[in-house]
């Protein structure tokens, strides 16, 4: 699969953000930071037609293009809609899906959009996630559906399921991975200001959270750390940098990332190391001395644990035969 197509299908209500997300993603000119142009298709069974949006004064979002559009798409994108309940969603948008599917496009949902994916037929005897309130109602309106209470989202195939809102832009971003490298997911998250990636969970191929930093207190000796990688970091040192005693450091850093210094560290070790693996032919002891592991062997230890491949297995199955 390439990234060169991507068409979103919109159902009203339209959930905004969810909408945003995939228009924020695939939908901007990045050419400025090296990320290939992508023809951006926003879709409906009522192109020129203003489609109300979910919110308290809700307003309209025109979809310049016919769900005819959708054809030929590397990637089809079901934005959120509001599960319904007792109203069936348009004909026409299930069948493009279903041909879609058929032609051997990647389907995403976002959020709710994974009911219409449900409705299309196309979640039977497939694993599959959605919004924590819908678990119960995605079962029961799908019970051929394998519904992942776990994880931010599921990747079955060639069908991706996000789980609410923010979790859109977690799947956005594996795909952006997986098919154009870490290089350009990373600069697309940078832009966004949010994390590249949120590693846990069922390996490589779902992925879990580890929350940002969230305040400003700790962001410049985040940044400096990332900065420093290689360097032999340790909590106590953090907390020496940021001038702190070692137990407020500790309780500081967990309340503003989520996670301990130590696991957060390891973490962004492995997204260097998956970089240089990726863009590089630098070999495994060389790599693990660039991202601050003691050795090869550190590294093999925490990448297999993170990513479920040792760091050679990963670059052979992710890097391109002519990179």
């Amino acid at each position: 699969m390439s990234l060169s197509t991507v068409s979103v299908i919109l159902i009203e209500p339209v959930a905004v953000f969810e909408f945003g997300v995939a228009v924020e993603v695939f939908g901007l000119d990045r050419a400025d930071d090296g990320v290939p142009a992508i023809d951006f298709r926003v879709c409906s069974a009522t192109p020129g037609v203003p489609l109300v949006t979910k919110n308290v004064s809700p307003f309209g979002i025109v979809a310049p293009y016919g769900l005819d559009a959708v054809a030929g798409s590397d990637l089809v994108i079901v934005s959120a809609t509001p599960f319904k309940r007792d109203t069936p969603y348009p004909a026409e948008a299930l069948e493009v899906i279903r041909q879609a599917h058929a032609d051997g496009a990647t389907l995403l949902s976002l959020c709710s959009g994974s009911f219409v994916l449900g409705a299309a037929g196309v979640l039977d005897g497939r694993h599959c996630t959605t919004h924590w309130k819908y678990f119960d109602e995605m079962a029961a309106a799908y019970p051929k559906a394998r519904v992942d209470t776990r994880s931010l989202y599921v990747v079955d195939g060639n069908i991706i399921t996000s789980a609410g809102t923010a979790a859109g832009i977690d799947a956005s971003l594996y795909l952006v991975r997986r098919e154009l490298g870490t290089r350009i997911a990373t600069k697309i998250a940078r832009r966004m200001v949010v994390p590249p990636q949120r590693d846990g969970g069922q390996q490589q191929f779902v992925e879990m959270p580890i929350p940002d930093c969230t305040a400003d207190s700790l962001a410049p000796l985040l940044t400096w750390a990332l900065e420093h990688i290689d360097a032999d970091h340790s909590a106590a040192s953090l907390a020496k940098q940021a001038m702190m005693s070692e137990r407020t450091f500790a309780r500081r850093f967990k309340a503003e990332t989520g996670t301990t210094a130590h696991k957060w560290l390891a973490q962004q070790r492995i997204l260097a190391a998956r970089q240089l693996l990726e863009d590089t032919d630098l070999g495994i002891e060389q790599i693990a001395a660039q991202v601050g592991f003691n050795s090869a062997v550190v590294l093999r230890e925490h990448f297999r644990r993170e990513i479920g491949l040792s760091p050679a297995d990963y670059r052979r199955r992710f890097v391109p035969a002519s990179a």
